[in-house]
């Protein structure tokens, strides 16, 4: 009998879930294998669905990778490893990243292709990582860290498509891209009890859904300590391939797709939340506030801190530009909103669709063979990634949140770069 989304999540969210190990052999042991029921053509389907969306879909990633930050459990562990805690070192761990998962669309799932051997990579660090972090008694690399690290691949690109200019454009389209991620899931030793992409899109879809009310939304709202210096550092050091990105604005983007509350764009975000608002004062005051909690659902997962009561006022969301996380954002991080926004509605053409889907090739070349960016910040041979090694660690101690809420200004050629690009 299948699992309702509810129930799915409940048993992701259990302790026997949280506390499983994401493989239990050693990594000298470790095989991986295709499913049995392995669709060749299926999952072929879905490599060229990535290919034609790849920019919206690799945008889409990135989001989600911000958002697993939030997990407090997944956070103590890239902290453990020490691999992401400077701007070099999460560059280097990041921008691999990404070019391993590119890999996987880019060629076929056989054994001892390239893709194959990146998958085998993957899985093998991560049973390394689950090891060290259990000797230093920082917990294990779960089945649920990695169920919840694939939302981040996959999450917002299923369930906000029209925000990234996302369609179907052969029938089956988004059963197969589902059913490449339930694979991919298989392969980095994800059990199908915990494995989020269901048999079917409709059914990850809802499993999504369920996942960003009951997890993604409160982590985002209530941040473990440390996730601005992560997920910053982060979105600086791929600032180096990827220059368009500007971070405060990223982190607004990140938490509106969630539907953390007070993060509108649009009209229609404004006067849902009013709405919202109103509903919870229940005919008091206008001017009293209404705390966060009330409109979303209890954090389903441990280790976020206790802080003191967001409230948000009904007054402040009279227009967007008055919205107070909204208006916290600086011209530059606005522009930036507004052009992702833009290019979005434009990649829904065919035209669009090509013209950000080559640009987004060129990039993957340049960043390849010719970060020059990186060049400049890190050195030329320090740039460049090595798909087959594990990344550099550095004993950088990440700053706590409260660092990252006092305003400083930017380096200069960051700023200039982040109006031109």
């Amino acid at each position: 009998m299948e699992l309702s989304a509810e129930e799915f999540v409940e048993q992701l969210l259990t302790k026997e879930a949280e506390e499983q190990p994401c493989d239990n052999v050693k990594p000298e042991e470790l095989v991986i294998e295709l499913p049995k029921d392995f669709d060749e053509n299926k999952f072929n389907q879905g490599r060229q669905f990535y290919m034609e969306h790849c920019f919206s879909l690799s945008s889409s990633m990135l989001i989600g990778l911000v958002a697993v930050f939030s997990i407090p459990s997944i956070l103590k562990i890239l902290m453990g490893t020490r691999r992401s805690n400077s701007v070099y070192t999460a560059y280097k761990r990041y921008l691999a990243t990404l070019l391993h998962t590119v890999s996987w669309f880019e060629h076929e799932l056989k054994p001892g292709s390239v893709s194959w051997k990146s998958l085998y990579s993957v899985r093998r660090w991560h049973l390394q990582a689950g090891m060290a972090s259990k000797l230093k008694g920082t917990g294990v690399l779960s089945q649920r860290d990695i169920a919840l690290t694939q939302f981040g691949f996959i999450g917002y690109s299923m369930l906000r498509p029209d925000n990234l200019g996302v369609r179907q454009l052969r029938e089956g389209d988004w059963d197969a891209y589902n059913y490449f991620w339930r694979t991919i899931g298989h392969m980095i030793g994800l059990e199908d009890r915990y494995n989020i992409c269901r048999p079917t899109f409709y059914e990850t879809v809802e499993v999504c859904q369920v996942l960003q009310d009951r997890v993604f939304i409160p982590c985002l709202e209530n941040v473990p300590e440390y996730f601005e210096h992560l997920s910053r550092v982060m979105l600086d050091g791929l600032w180096s391939v990827n220059p368009t990105v500007e971070t405060d604005g990223f982190l607004y983007m990140c938490r509106h797709f969630t539907g953390v509350p007070g993060y509108i764009y649009t009209e229609s975000d404004r006067i849902k939340l009013q709405l919202s608002l109103k509903k919870c004062l229940k005919g008091k005051s206008i001017d009293t506030g209404v705390d966060t909690k009330e409109l979303m659902r209890p954090a389903a997962v441990q280790g976020l801190p206790d802080l003191p009561p967001r409230l948000l006022y009904y007054k402040d969301y009279e227009t967007i530009e008055t919205a107070p996380a909204y208006k916290a954002l600086s011209l530059v991080a606005k522009f930036k909103l507004f052009l992702f926004h833009l290019y979005m509605y434009f990649y829904t053409s065919y035209i669009g669709r090509l013209y950000f889907n080559l640009n987004f090739k060129f990039s993957l070349f340049l960043m390849r063979y010719f970060p020059y960016i990186a060049f400049f910040r890190f050195g030329i041979k320090k740039s460049l990634v090595n798909l087959s090694q594990e990344g550099p660690s550095d004993d950088t101690v990440p700053k706590k949140n409260a660092e990252y809420y006092k305003k400083e200004p930017k380096i200069w050629y960051e700023s200039i770069l982040s109006w031109i690009l």
